[in-house]
């Protein structure tokens, strides 16, 4: 019988306490395990502990894949993954708008690997077809993307892989597996940086890879060798946090929209992105393949407002890195998430330098509309 999405958060992945029978998993912190008689050793570099299995299971459930596996951090998860999937000679297409640490590896790390790329508008489908190599082997997509919430057609960029026998792979971070699964809609490979929503207390770090069977063995044999493994004391915390995911997301979802409506009504803004407003340009495509918006959303401040006196006069709203956490942050992306870009980079992204990346969190949306006016007009002053 299929279970609901809240009891596989809260029970898929437990670790049985066979004696004490503990209504919390027990953490395994040994690194250290007999090996007699056991088909495979384990070891926690191996990915295999106790807590790193199940974790693994409850995370491969929620993203109806065959299989998955927990990393140190998102970019070890990214990594990993492309290099499981792409050698020396191969061509690699990614979405033009994606995570500036992910936009950097490739610039920083793939020539001498010898894989070539291109980045390019993945809805424009005449400009995929040309980019499109007889060495292709990979597209990567991000969607939601980050920071402008651009909205990729996943089943139309799967058919076209599929048809020119490309594997895909998805950055599901923005979304999480409570509001879209990319496998069901023909991803092969599904990426998440587990320390914004998966982890969702800002106090972890994690990453994640969901697939095949066939396909993880690949990410495991370079995993191991890589060493991108996840301490136990971290797993055993994420595991426990993913246990209020549906209900986190499910309010912050709430939330990102309340606010999106009240971003878009502002004097002080000039546009907000969010996919559950009807402005946004692909608010039919979200709403086709996803079942819940998201807690992220982006705005840019007009230009009477100063962006620096903006983020200061904030109260509640932090002015903190990261995302995805049950409290409401905001940061620049011209000086954060996107510094390693050059300005030309960030401009043919649309990223501007009063551009707002805004984490909602799950507090009472109201109050978050307090904050946000009375920093807007603080933002005002001696401009």
């Amino acid at each position: 019988m299929q279970k609901g999405i809240n009891t596989v958060c809260v029970h898929s992945g437990e670790v049985e306490d066979e004696v004490y029978r503990g209504a919390v998993s027990p953490m395994y912190l040994s690194t250290a395990y007999a090996y007699d008689g056991l088909e495979t050793s384990i070891y926690p570099r191996y990915f295999n502990s106790p807590n790193q299995k199940k974790l693994s299971e409850k995370i491969s459930e929620l993203e109806h894949a065959e299989s998955a596996l927990i990393f140190g951090s998102g970019m070890a998860a990214i990594t990993t993954a492309m290099l499981s999937v792409l050698k020396s000679g191969d061509h690699v297409i990614l979405q033009n708008q994606i995570y500036g640490g992910t936009r950097n590896f490739i610039i920083e790390e793939c020539e001498q690997y010898g894989i070539k790329y291109d980045f390019v508008d993945v809805n424009n489908w005449s400009e995929l077809k040309s980019n499109l190599k007889s060495e292709t082997k990979l597209i990567y997509i991000e969607t939601p993307s980050n920071p402008l919430l651009e909205i990729t057609d996943i089943a139309s960029v799967t058919k076209f892989a599929k048809e020119n026998n490309i594997l895909t792979m998805a950055d599901n971070t923005f979304a999480s597996p409570i509001n879209q699964t990319p496998i069901d809609l023909g991803i092969d490979i599904v990426i998440h940086s587990a320390t914004k929503y998966l982890g969702g207390h800002s106090d972890i770090t994690a990453g994640a890879v969901a697939s095949s069977h066939e396909i993880m063995k690949k990410v495991f044999s370079k995993a191991k060798n890589f060493g991108g493994s996840l301490a136990d004391q971290t797993v055993w915390l994420l595991e426990r946090s993913m246990k209020t995911l549906n209900l986190r997301v499910k309010q912050q979802s709430i939330n990102a929209l309340d606010l999106a409506e009240f971003l878009e009504d502002s004097e002080y803004v000039e546009r907000v992105y969010y996919p559950g407003l009807k402005s946004h340009p692909q608010h039919e495509l979200a709403k086709s393949q996803m079942s819940g918006f998201g807690g992220m959303l982006s705005f840019d401040l007009k230009d009477k407002c100063d962006i620096s006196k903006f983020f200061k006069s904030l109260k509640l709203i932090k002015n903190v890195l990261s995302l995805g956490g049950v409290e409401s942050t905001v940061l620049s992306p011209e000086k954060t998430s996107h510094s390693l870009l050059t300005p030309e980079e960030r401009e043919s992204q649309g990223i501007k330098s009063n551009l707002v990346r805004f984490s909602v969190g799950i507090e009472d949306s109201k109050d978050l509309k307090r904050d946000l006016q009375m920093a807007f007009a603080s933002s005002l002053e001696s401009k």
